[in-house]
């Protein structure tokens, strides 16, 4: 767009979204994963991708979409999960937060997408659609409804796999492992707005909603999704072990239980044994935004008293991790450039001019 008879909305749009263009796929096809390690990098909400030594690459819970973009009628939809669970009516200021870090249309090598549970946050068809098409070989692996979902977008059947706890599935050099969910708000997620919940049993967790370890040659990483605390995550830590943890945190807004909170944070990680545990999810939404350095503090202040044998590790949105290499860093900071400064004479109007 070189003049002003030159600018339309949709060039615009292509010119600037996704907002960090084909960056990071770019990172992550180059990226050569030492042996005995693996690496991740988190694409915002749940989203990650995995990357192995041995070339293996995961995609999980990758989402392209936004939050409120209007005001509408200021009326949350009859029915939503937000509104059973707090009894309210006006909508949720749910606007999302953070930039597009990867392009989905430019997404290959993958060879499995991942799904956790039915949310719309997580289950995308965008992120779909690129893999199905992009990545012939590429399976689709979630519970039962989330399969059932990716049926009638047109995936055909032959490329899902659909698990429940206890199932494995290998994928390359990855074994995975569906363990069980503690995503309560996924139990009260119906899409009848006339079906009522009080009285009812809940429906069956387990097609709707699993967690996730990714055990690979490098380490193993336990993806808890959307899950609320459990004193189950004490029985996958014995049973499993356990390397990474990432899991949901967020500042639940009164009268709302969605999101695991610092304090959880660290039980969960207690829990599993694990030497790391990541938060995300937080970054997503304006109205669940929380700090997690808030987990750091409470870390600080318990870690010799109750002997945490884990540390916390705060990411940023686009942004590497890799195990065990970074097992002892405790904040991310994207690289900062300029290493090569001064490798060839700068160009000023005299040496001392800065």
């Amino acid at each position: 767009m070189k003049t002003i008879a030159d600018v339309t909305k949709q060039k615009w749009l292509e010119a600037t979204f996704p907002e960090w263009g084909t960056w990071l796929t770019e990172e992550i096809y180059s990226k050569e994963v030492a042996k005995d390690s693996f690496a991740m990098w988190w694409l915002g909400c749940t989203g990650i991708w995995l990357k192995t030594h041995e070339g293996t690459n995961i995609v999980m819970d990758m989402w392209n979409g936004t939050g409120k973009r209007t005001h509408g009628n200021g009326k949350m939809r009859v029915g939503h999960q937000m509104q059973r669970i707090g009894g309210v009516q006006n909508l949720q200021p749910n606007l999302r937060n953070v930039p597009f870090v990867i392009d989905p249309f430019e997404v290959r090598h993958v060879d499995a997408l991942v799904v956790s549970h039915i949310h719309s946050d997580h289950l995308d068809i965008v992120t779909a659609a690129n893999i199905m098409n992009n990545c012939p070989e590429a399976k689709f692996i979630g519970p039962k409804e989330v399969v059932n979902t990716w049926l009638k977008w047109g995936v055909p059947e032959e490329r899902t796999i659909t698990v429940r706890p206890n199932d494995v599935v290998k994928v390359g050099s990855v074994e995975i492992v569906a363990l069980e969910s503690f995503d309560r708000t996924a139990l009260v997620t119906i899409d009848d707005p006339e079906q009522k919940l009080q009285g009812k049993m809940p429906i069956d967790m387990d097609d709707i909603a699993v967690n996730i370890l990714f055990k690979t040659s490098g380490g193993s990483l336990y993806h808890g999704a959307d899950s609320h605390y459990s004193v189950m995550f004490a029985k996958h830590g014995k049973e499993h072990d356990i390397d990474v943890a990432v899991i949901n945190f967020g500042e639940n807004p009164p009268g709302i239980q969605d999101k695991m909170t610092s304090v959880d944070v660290l039980r969960m990680a207690e829990s599993l044994r694990a030497k790391v545990v990541i938060p995300v999810h937080h970054d997503i939404w304006t109205n669940f935004m929380a700090d997690p350095e808030e987990i750091v503090s409470l870390w600080e202040m318990k870690k010799d008293r109750l002997e945490y044998q884990f540390k916390p590790f705060i990411w940023q949105v686009g942004g590497q991790y890799n195990y065990p290499q970074d097992t002892n860093k405790i904040r991310f900071n994207f690289d900062r450039g300029f290493h090569d400064v001064f490798t060839q004479d700068n160009d000023l109007p005299y040496p001392s001019f800065l």
